[in-house]
Protein backbone atom coordinates (compact mmCIF):
# COMPACT_ATOMS: atom_id res chain seq x y z
CA UNK A 1 0.00 0.00 0.00
CA UNK A 2 1.62 3.65 -0.64
CA UNK A 3 2.17 6.06 1.55
CA UNK A 4 -0.97 8.17 -0.05
CA UNK A 5 -3.38 5.08 0.23
CA UNK A 6 -2.23 5.23 3.98
CA UNK A 7 -2.90 8.71 4.48
CA UNK A 8 -6.26 8.37 2.57
CA UNK A 9 -7.19 5.11 4.82
CA UNK A 10 -6.23 7.04 8.10
CA UNK A 11 -8.38 10.27 7.30
CA UNK A 12 -11.20 7.97 6.32
CA UNK A 13 -11.57 6.40 9.59
CA UNK A 14 -11.17 9.53 11.60
CA UNK A 15 -14.17 11.23 9.22
CA UNK A 16 -16.34 8.73 10.19
CA UNK A 17 -15.78 8.72 14.24
CA UNK A 18 -15.85 13.15 13.57
CA UNK A 19 -19.18 12.40 11.59
CA UNK A 20 -20.46 10.69 14.37
CA UNK A 21 -19.96 13.07 16.85
CA UNK A 22 -21.17 15.32 14.78
CA UNK A 23 -24.65 13.77 14.70
CA UNK A 24 -25.16 12.45 17.95
CA UNK A 25 -27.01 15.02 20.56
CA UNK A 26 -28.56 14.09 23.99
CA UNK A 27 -32.64 14.55 24.59
CA UNK A 28 -32.78 15.36 27.97
CA UNK A 29 -29.19 16.03 28.43
CA UNK A 30 -26.11 14.52 30.53
CA UNK A 31 -27.26 13.01 33.38
CA UNK A 32 -26.40 15.59 37.28
CA UNK A 33 -24.81 12.08 38.58
CA UNK A 34 -22.34 11.50 35.49
CA UNK A 35 -21.32 14.79 35.67
CA UNK A 36 -20.76 15.35 39.64
CA UNK A 37 -19.15 11.87 39.25
CA UNK A 38 -16.99 13.00 36.51
CA UNK A 39 -16.34 16.68 38.24
CA UNK A 40 -15.35 14.98 41.34
CA UNK A 41 -12.82 12.26 40.12
CA UNK A 42 -11.39 15.21 37.36
CA UNK A 43 -7.97 16.30 37.11
CA UNK A 44 -7.51 18.92 34.24
CA UNK A 45 -9.66 17.51 31.16
CA UNK A 46 -9.35 14.39 29.23
CA UNK A 47 -9.67 14.11 25.50
CA UNK A 48 -12.70 12.57 24.15
CA UNK A 49 -12.57 8.88 23.45
CA UNK A 50 -11.77 7.73 19.98
CA UNK A 51 -9.71 10.90 19.44
CA UNK A 52 -6.15 10.53 18.89
CA UNK A 53 -4.22 12.71 21.03
CA UNK A 54 -1.55 15.07 19.59
CA UNK A 55 2.38 13.35 20.03
CA UNK A 56 4.86 15.49 22.05
CA UNK A 57 6.58 18.13 19.76
CA UNK A 58 9.76 17.30 21.50
CA UNK A 59 11.74 20.61 19.37
CA UNK A 60 10.46 22.69 21.81
CA UNK A 61 10.07 22.94 25.48
CA UNK A 62 6.44 24.03 27.80
CA UNK A 63 7.21 26.51 30.16
CA UNK A 64 4.30 27.57 32.34
CA UNK A 65 4.54 31.44 33.35
CA UNK A 66 5.39 31.63 37.31
CA UNK A 67 2.13 32.92 39.21
CA UNK A 68 0.11 31.31 36.20
CA UNK A 69 -3.80 31.62 35.90
CA UNK A 70 -4.30 28.25 33.94
CA UNK A 71 -4.89 25.35 35.53
CA UNK A 72 -4.50 22.61 33.48
CA UNK A 73 -0.73 21.15 33.27
CA UNK A 74 0.91 22.48 30.29
CA UNK A 75 0.89 20.33 26.78
CA UNK A 76 4.46 19.50 25.85
CA UNK A 77 5.71 22.40 23.12
CA UNK A 78 3.01 24.37 23.85
CA UNK A 79 3.54 28.23 24.73
CA UNK A 80 2.52 30.38 27.35
CA UNK A 81 2.95 34.19 26.52
CA UNK A 82 1.83 34.97 29.98
CA UNK A 83 0.44 34.26 33.45
CA UNK A 84 -3.38 33.62 32.01
CA UNK A 85 -2.36 32.25 28.28
CA UNK A 86 -1.65 29.11 26.15
CA UNK A 87 -1.08 28.95 22.70
CA UNK A 88 -1.57 25.32 20.88
CA UNK A 89 1.64 23.73 19.14
CA UNK A 90 0.79 22.83 15.11
CA UNK A 91 3.15 20.99 14.84
CA UNK A 92 1.98 18.60 17.70
CA UNK A 93 -1.36 18.57 15.61
CA UNK A 94 0.22 16.89 12.41
CA UNK A 95 -2.31 14.41 11.05
CA UNK A 96 -4.40 14.29 13.98
CA UNK A 97 -7.93 14.46 14.22
CA UNK A 98 -10.49 16.51 13.64
CA UNK A 99 -11.04 18.06 17.59
CA UNK A 100 -8.29 19.59 19.82
CA UNK A 101 -8.49 17.66 23.01
CA UNK A 102 -9.29 19.13 25.80
CA UNK A 103 -6.01 19.38 27.31
CA UNK A 104 -4.81 20.25 24.35
CA UNK A 105 -6.64 23.73 23.62
CA UNK A 106 -5.57 26.89 23.63
CA UNK A 107 -6.48 28.95 26.98
CA UNK A 108 -6.89 32.96 27.40
CA UNK A 109 -7.56 33.11 30.85
CA UNK A 110 -8.17 37.04 31.99
CA UNK A 111 -8.34 35.47 35.79
CA UNK A 112 -7.61 32.22 37.85
CA UNK A 113 -10.59 29.65 36.79
CA UNK A 114 -13.27 30.15 39.91
CA UNK A 115 -14.70 27.44 41.95
CA UNK A 116 -17.59 26.51 41.08
CA UNK A 117 -19.99 24.44 43.29
CA UNK A 118 -22.97 22.39 41.41
CA UNK A 119 -25.06 23.09 44.83
CA UNK A 120 -25.09 26.57 45.22
CA UNK A 121 -23.98 27.73 41.44
CA UNK A 122 -26.92 29.84 39.59
CA UNK A 123 -27.84 31.72 36.13
CA UNK A 124 -29.67 34.64 36.39
CA UNK A 125 -31.57 36.20 33.64
CA UNK A 126 -33.08 39.15 33.79
CA UNK A 127 -33.51 42.51 32.31
CA UNK A 128 -36.12 45.21 30.39
CA UNK A 129 -36.12 42.36 27.69
CA UNK A 130 -38.09 39.35 29.26
CA UNK A 131 -41.03 39.91 31.56
CA UNK A 132 -40.28 36.53 33.84
CA UNK A 133 -36.75 37.07 35.18
CA UNK A 134 -35.45 33.63 36.57
CA UNK A 135 -32.57 31.92 37.67
CA UNK A 136 -31.48 28.10 36.26
CA UNK A 137 -29.53 25.54 38.56
CA UNK A 138 -26.80 23.67 36.99
CA UNK A 139 -28.52 20.41 37.39
CA UNK A 140 -31.77 22.07 36.23
CA UNK A 141 -29.58 23.55 32.79
CA UNK A 142 -27.92 19.72 32.41
CA UNK A 143 -31.46 17.87 32.67
CA UNK A 144 -32.73 20.32 29.60
CA UNK A 145 -33.23 19.21 26.23
CA UNK A 146 -29.38 20.14 24.18
CA UNK A 147 -27.56 19.94 21.26
CA UNK A 148 -24.30 19.53 20.25
CA UNK A 149 -22.57 21.87 17.53
CA UNK A 150 -18.88 21.24 16.44
CA UNK A 151 -17.01 24.59 16.14
CA UNK A 152 -13.82 26.60 16.67
CA UNK A 153 -13.71 29.15 19.43
CA UNK A 154 -10.58 31.68 18.25
CA UNK A 155 -9.38 34.45 19.88
CA UNK A 156 -9.63 37.86 18.57
CA UNK A 157 -6.26 38.64 18.84
CA UNK A 158 -4.85 34.99 16.98
CA UNK A 159 -2.28 36.38 14.80
CA UNK A 160 -1.38 39.60 16.44
CA UNK A 161 2.95 38.72 16.37
CA UNK A 162 2.31 39.16 12.54
CA UNK A 163 1.06 42.89 12.93
CA UNK A 164 4.52 43.31 14.89
CA UNK A 165 6.68 41.87 12.34
CA UNK A 166 4.80 43.88 9.29
CA UNK A 167 4.56 47.02 10.60
CA UNK A 168 7.58 46.82 13.18
CA UNK A 169 5.98 47.87 15.76
CA UNK A 170 5.20 46.39 18.75
CA UNK A 171 1.94 45.62 20.38
CA UNK A 172 0.87 45.14 23.91
CA UNK A 173 -0.63 41.48 25.04
CA UNK A 174 -0.10 37.89 24.23
CA UNK A 175 2.54 37.45 21.07
CA UNK A 176 -0.06 35.13 19.90
CA UNK A 177 1.19 33.53 16.20
CA UNK A 178 -1.95 31.41 14.95
CA UNK A 179 -2.30 28.96 17.84
CA UNK A 180 -5.27 30.73 19.78
CA UNK A 181 -7.78 28.69 18.14
CA UNK A 182 -9.46 25.63 18.72
CA UNK A 183 -12.06 23.50 17.31
CA UNK A 184 -14.04 21.02 19.93
CA UNK A 185 -18.08 19.40 20.07
CA UNK A 186 -19.70 22.08 22.59
CA UNK A 187 -22.92 20.48 24.27
CA UNK A 188 -25.40 22.80 25.81
CA UNK A 189 -29.15 24.60 25.84
CA UNK A 190 -29.94 27.00 22.98
CA UNK A 191 -29.97 30.16 24.70
CA UNK A 192 -32.76 30.75 22.68
CA UNK A 193 -34.76 28.39 24.77
CA UNK A 194 -33.49 29.72 28.23
CA UNK A 195 -34.49 33.18 27.60
CA UNK A 196 -38.37 32.31 26.45
CA UNK A 197 -38.40 30.21 29.74
CA UNK A 198 -37.76 33.84 31.04
CA UNK A 199 -40.52 35.51 29.41
CA UNK A 200 -38.88 37.09 26.22
CA UNK A 201 -40.47 40.10 24.94
CA UNK A 202 -40.95 40.90 21.32
CA UNK A 203 -38.73 44.49 21.80
CA UNK A 204 -35.92 42.32 23.27
CA UNK A 205 -32.63 43.98 21.24
CA UNK A 206 -29.41 43.27 22.92
CA UNK A 207 -28.09 40.76 25.35
CA UNK A 208 -25.46 41.07 27.64
CA UNK A 209 -23.24 37.98 29.38
CA UNK A 210 -21.59 38.38 32.43
CA UNK A 211 -18.96 36.17 33.90
CA UNK A 212 -17.18 35.69 36.76
CA UNK A 213 -13.90 36.63 36.30
CA UNK A 214 -12.86 40.37 37.02
CA UNK A 215 -10.07 41.80 35.13
CA UNK A 216 -8.64 45.52 34.77
CA UNK A 217 -10.22 47.74 31.59
CA UNK A 218 -6.97 50.29 31.94
CA UNK A 219 -3.10 49.83 32.43
CA UNK A 220 -2.83 50.96 35.85
CA UNK A 221 -5.43 48.52 36.70
CA UNK A 222 -7.77 50.61 38.94
CA UNK A 223 -10.87 50.14 36.54
CA UNK A 224 -11.83 46.70 37.19
CA UNK A 225 -15.13 45.09 36.89
CA UNK A 226 -16.52 41.31 35.78
CA UNK A 227 -15.84 40.66 32.30
CA UNK A 228 -18.93 40.68 29.76
CA UNK A 229 -19.78 40.40 26.06
CA UNK A 230 -23.10 42.18 24.65
CA UNK A 231 -24.72 40.13 21.28
CA UNK A 232 -27.87 41.30 19.45
CA UNK A 233 -30.81 39.50 19.94
CA UNK A 234 -30.53 37.79 16.30
CA UNK A 235 -27.47 36.32 17.23
CA UNK A 236 -28.88 35.07 21.21
CA UNK A 237 -31.10 33.41 19.23
CA UNK A 238 -29.26 31.44 16.35
CA UNK A 239 -29.79 28.03 16.69
CA UNK A 240 -26.26 27.39 17.61
CA UNK A 241 -25.86 29.93 20.05
CA UNK A 242 -25.46 27.94 23.87
CA UNK A 243 -25.55 27.41 27.12
CA UNK A 244 -22.54 25.07 27.09
CA UNK A 245 -21.86 22.83 29.51
CA UNK A 246 -19.38 20.19 28.37
CA UNK A 247 -16.85 20.08 26.03
CA UNK A 248 -15.70 16.85 23.54
CA UNK A 249 -18.18 14.51 25.52
CA UNK A 250 -16.66 15.61 28.68
CA UNK A 251 -17.70 18.62 31.80
CA UNK A 252 -16.51 22.11 30.67
CA UNK A 253 -12.91 22.44 32.48
CA UNK A 254 -12.04 24.97 34.81
CA UNK A 255 -10.01 26.83 32.24
CA UNK A 256 -12.39 26.44 29.28
CA UNK A 257 -15.22 27.65 31.78
CA UNK A 258 -16.81 25.51 34.10
CA UNK A 259 -19.76 25.34 34.91
CA UNK A 260 -21.21 27.02 31.77
CA UNK A 261 -20.07 29.44 29.00
CA UNK A 262 -21.85 30.77 25.95
CA UNK A 263 -20.99 29.81 22.65
CA UNK A 264 -21.69 31.99 19.66
CA UNK A 265 -20.34 30.52 16.79
CA UNK A 266 -17.64 32.36 14.25
CA UNK A 267 -17.80 35.55 16.56
CA UNK A 268 -14.44 36.17 18.08
CA UNK A 269 -13.48 34.54 21.67
CA UNK A 270 -13.75 37.22 24.02
CA UNK A 271 -17.79 37.01 23.11
CA UNK A 272 -18.05 33.34 24.03
CA UNK A 273 -17.64 34.20 27.88
CA UNK A 274 -16.50 31.44 30.49
CA UNK A 275 -17.63 31.32 34.03
CA UNK A 276 -21.66 33.04 33.23
CA UNK A 277 -23.25 34.53 36.51
CA UNK A 278 -25.76 36.47 34.73
CA UNK A 279 -27.70 37.54 31.46
CA UNK A 280 -29.19 40.57 31.05
CA UNK A 281 -31.68 41.02 27.92
CA UNK A 282 -32.59 44.76 27.17
CA UNK A 283 -35.10 46.11 25.14
CA UNK A 284 -32.71 49.33 24.34
CA UNK A 285 -28.73 48.63 22.92
CA UNK A 286 -26.60 48.05 25.58
CA UNK A 287 -23.08 50.07 26.11
CA UNK A 288 -20.28 48.49 28.68
CA UNK A 289 -16.88 49.50 28.03
CA UNK A 290 -15.76 45.96 27.94
CA UNK A 291 -17.34 45.99 24.47
CA UNK A 292 -16.76 49.93 23.41
CA UNK A 293 -13.22 50.19 24.34
CA UNK A 294 -11.60 46.62 23.89
CA UNK A 295 -13.81 44.64 21.37
CA UNK A 296 -12.89 47.14 18.90
CA UNK A 297 -10.32 47.71 16.10
CA UNK A 298 -9.06 50.35 16.56
CA UNK A 299 -6.73 52.73 13.21
CA UNK A 300 -6.44 54.90 10.72
CA UNK A 301 -8.66 52.44 8.82
CA UNK A 302 -11.53 52.21 11.26
CA UNK A 303 -13.07 54.98 12.26
CA UNK A 304 -14.84 55.63 15.40
CA UNK A 305 -18.51 55.86 15.82
CA UNK A 306 -19.88 56.70 19.04
CA UNK A 307 -19.71 55.18 21.74
CA UNK A 308 -17.28 52.46 20.10
CA UNK A 309 -13.98 53.83 19.69
CA UNK A 310 -13.26 51.75 16.92
CA UNK A 311 -14.71 49.22 14.29
CA UNK A 312 -16.85 47.01 16.49
CA UNK A 313 -15.79 43.07 16.37
CA UNK A 314 -18.36 40.27 15.38
CA UNK A 315 -17.18 37.53 13.36
CA UNK A 316 -14.32 36.14 12.86
CA UNK A 317 -11.90 36.28 9.56
CA UNK A 318 -10.37 33.47 7.39
CA UNK A 319 -7.05 31.97 8.43
CA UNK A 320 -4.59 29.15 7.51
CA UNK A 321 -1.57 27.30 8.89
CA UNK A 322 0.75 24.89 8.72
CA UNK A 323 1.48 21.90 11.01
CA UNK A 324 4.69 22.65 11.66
CA UNK A 325 6.81 23.78 13.77
CA UNK A 326 7.87 27.77 13.70
CA UNK A 327 10.43 28.25 11.96
CA UNK A 328 10.67 24.37 10.68
CA UNK A 329 13.77 21.85 9.83
CA UNK A 330 12.58 19.43 7.01
CA UNK A 331 14.90 16.81 5.35
CA UNK A 332 15.17 16.86 1.28
CA UNK A 333 12.73 14.54 0.48
CA UNK A 334 9.18 13.66 -0.51
CA UNK A 335 6.80 15.54 2.39
CA UNK A 336 3.17 15.55 2.81
CA UNK A 337 2.08 18.86 3.98
CA UNK A 338 -0.06 19.20 6.23
CA UNK A 339 -2.63 21.94 7.56
CA UNK A 340 -5.55 23.56 8.49
CA UNK A 341 -7.90 27.04 7.24
CA UNK A 342 -10.74 27.81 8.89
CA UNK A 343 -13.32 30.96 8.86
CA UNK A 344 -15.75 32.86 10.98
CA UNK A 345 -18.29 33.43 8.35
CA UNK A 346 -18.70 29.94 7.01
CA UNK A 347 -16.73 26.94 5.65
CA UNK A 348 -13.91 26.70 3.90
CA UNK A 349 -14.41 26.15 -0.36
CA UNK A 350 -10.81 26.68 -1.28
CA UNK A 351 -7.23 26.61 -0.10
CA UNK A 352 -4.33 27.22 -2.12
CA UNK A 353 -0.88 26.75 -1.05
CA UNK A 354 2.59 28.18 -2.22
CA UNK A 355 6.56 26.68 -1.56
CA UNK A 356 7.96 29.81 -3.50
CA UNK A 357 7.04 32.36 -1.12
CA UNK A 358 4.12 33.45 -3.10
CA UNK A 359 5.38 33.35 -6.73
CA UNK A 360 2.89 30.36 -7.48
CA UNK A 361 0.11 28.55 -6.49
CA UNK A 362 -1.56 25.66 -6.21
CA UNK A 363 -4.70 23.86 -4.88
CA UNK A 364 -4.32 21.82 -1.62
CA UNK A 365 -6.70 18.55 -1.09
CA UNK A 366 -9.14 18.96 1.28
CA UNK A 367 -10.52 16.66 3.70
CA UNK A 368 -13.50 16.08 5.38
CA UNK A 369 -15.20 16.75 7.60
CA UNK A 370 -15.54 20.49 6.76
CA UNK A 371 -17.72 22.14 8.89
CA UNK A 372 -18.95 26.11 8.96
CA UNK A 373 -17.50 28.04 11.64
CA UNK A 374 -14.67 25.55 12.30
CA UNK A 375 -12.02 24.55 9.99
CA UNK A 376 -11.25 22.01 7.39
CA UNK A 377 -8.00 20.33 6.78
CA UNK A 378 -6.18 19.89 4.26
CA UNK A 379 -2.69 18.66 2.38
CA UNK A 380 -0.37 19.03 -0.58
CA UNK A 381 2.73 16.68 -1.47
CA UNK A 382 6.35 18.51 -1.23
CA UNK A 383 9.54 17.03 -2.78
CA UNK A 384 12.26 20.00 -2.08
CA UNK A 385 15.59 20.39 -2.47
CA UNK A 386 18.00 21.70 0.41
CA UNK A 387 17.15 25.30 0.83
CA UNK A 388 15.66 28.06 2.14
CA UNK A 389 11.77 28.11 2.16
CA UNK A 390 8.62 30.66 3.15
CA UNK A 391 5.29 28.39 2.60
CA UNK A 392 2.21 30.12 2.28
CA UNK A 393 -1.43 29.05 2.30
CA UNK A 394 -4.19 31.06 1.49
CA UNK A 395 -7.69 30.06 2.07
CA UNK A 396 -11.54 30.79 0.57
CA UNK A 397 -14.69 30.31 2.15
CA UNK A 398 -17.94 30.05 0.62
CA UNK A 399 -19.03 33.63 0.44
CA UNK A 400 -16.04 34.44 -1.07
CA UNK A 401 -13.68 35.79 1.64
CA UNK A 402 -10.14 35.26 0.78
CA UNK A 403 -7.25 35.68 2.76
CA UNK A 404 -5.24 39.09 1.46
CA UNK A 405 -1.75 39.73 1.20
CA UNK A 406 -1.58 42.57 3.78
CA UNK A 407 -3.92 43.99 6.63
CA UNK A 408 -4.57 47.42 8.00
CA UNK A 409 -3.20 48.09 11.37
CA UNK A 410 -5.22 48.47 14.58
CA UNK A 411 -3.87 49.16 17.91
CA UNK A 412 -4.45 46.14 19.52
CA UNK A 413 -3.75 43.87 16.88
CA UNK A 414 -6.63 42.00 16.59
CA UNK A 415 -8.38 40.15 13.39
CA UNK A 416 -4.97 39.34 11.52
CA UNK A 417 -6.26 38.04 8.63
CA UNK A 418 -3.73 38.11 6.00
CA UNK A 419 -1.64 35.43 4.21
CA UNK A 420 1.60 34.24 6.78
CA UNK A 421 5.12 33.14 4.98
CA UNK A 422 6.07 29.56 7.48
CA UNK A 423 10.04 29.64 7.86
CA UNK A 424 11.13 26.22 6.63
CA UNK A 425 14.70 24.98 6.23
CA UNK A 426 15.38 21.98 4.13
CA UNK A 427 18.33 19.77 4.78
CA UNK A 428 19.78 17.39 2.48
Amino acid sequence: MSDENLFDQEDYLQARVDECIWQKSTDAGISRQRFLKILATMVGATAVAGLAKPAPAHSQTAIKTKGSKILKPLPPGYISHSKGTLEMNWEAMYGRGYLVPNDWFYVHNRHTPPPFDPITWRLKIHGTGVSAPCEFTYDEIVAMPSISVTCAIECAANGRRFFEEAYNTPLSGAKWRLGAIGVAEWTGVPLGMLLERAGLKATAKDVLVEGADVDSLDSKETNKSKFSSVVPISKALADNSLVVYAMNGEPLPPDHGQPCRVLFPGWGGNANVKWIERIEVSETPIYTQWVTEQMVLVGADYPAIAPYKGKLITYQNVKSAFELAWPATLSARTHLLRGRSWSGKGKITRVEVSLDGGKTWQFARLREPNFPFAWVRWDIEWNPIPGEYFLQARATDNLGNTQPSTVPWNDSGLLYGGIVSHPVTVRG
